[in-house]
């Protein structure tokens, strides 16, 4: 018997050739919100397992910045995954598709070593932050930081110099936005096609420069949001990784134009 299915085709270079609309990100946030409420459970359980991972890295380690440097090298590389599942869940809301934590795995199975590239080289900008910082400080006003064994259990801001911090501000600031550009629309792209991940990463830049007024207030949102869980001691982390992760998903479906053609069986 013949029966007809959509399948999604994405030109991985293609993107809308109209620039999303300055306030858009805020609907993309709402939507995200709604899709959080359509599967909680699984959602929350991504949230809750991004939540874990940083409150017990935290709790058993200090605010010494070689510290720092491994956890965030560290979510760099685990959260594209998580957020990859969760990317997965808003694409099955809007193709019908079962909603559950097993489910939202399926893909991540089929796109792994695809999305542990990405991951990979999102790692690779937070080890040259740490890099260009230790050179760049060294050059400039000599000791990168205290000694590990003087403080690893001291509060890493009260031994540096205003000089030395805001040095690593600007230079992570940089490499923050480079790394944002190639991510804005990487993973939906890589979930939804399984393109690989320099064609997704190239997606995203012109994305990115197709859309500059648009991506600074994403970006800047982004920031807000997740300063504002970290405020809360990681707690509300359990409801904004997903919330931001599912909101990722329409700002794909807003910025790259994709092609759904009708084919039978």
């Amino acid at each position: 018997m013949n029966t007809s299915h959509s399948i999604h085709h994405l030109d991985p270079t293609h993107t809308s050739d109209t620039r999303t609309v300055l306030l858009r990100p805020f609907y993309w946030l709402k939507s995200g919100f709604q899709d959080f409420s359509y599967h909680p459970t699984a959602s929350f359980s991504y949230g809750f397992i991004v939540t874990a991972m940083l409150f017990v890295t935290f709790l058993m380690t200090s605010e010494h910045i070689y510290i720092i440097a491994g956890i965030i090298c560290g979510f760099m590389f685990v959260g594209p995954i998580l957020a990859a599942g969760l990317c997965e869940l808003s694409w099955r809301h809007e193709t019908n598709e079962p909603l559950n934590f097993d489910e939202s795995l399926s893909r991540l199975r089929q796109c792994k070593n695809t999305l542990y590239q990405f991951a990979g080289l999102l790692l690779g900008f937070s080890l040259l932050w740490f890099a260009l910082s230790a050179l760049v400080l060294s050059m400039t006003v000599g000791s990168v930081a205290p000694p590990m064994e003087q403080s690893v259990w001291d509060n890493f801001f009260n031994l540096i110099t205003t000089q030395q911090l805001v040095l690593y501000i600007l230079i992570g600031g940089v490499l923050a936005v480079a790394a944002f550009s190639v991510s804005v629309v990487s993973i939906p792209a890589i979930i939804e096609t399984n393109i690989s991940a320099t064609e997704a990463m190239l997606l995203s830049f012109k994305v990115f420069i197709t859309n500059i007024p648009t991506m600074i207030v994403w970006g800047g949102l982004l920031v807000l949001i997740s300063l504002f869980g970290l405020s809360l001691f990681l707690a509300s982390m359990i409801i904004l990784f997903p919330l931001l992760s599912h909101a990722t998903w329409y700002a794909y479906r807003d910025l790259v134009v994709d092609h759904i053609e009708t084919t039978a069986e």
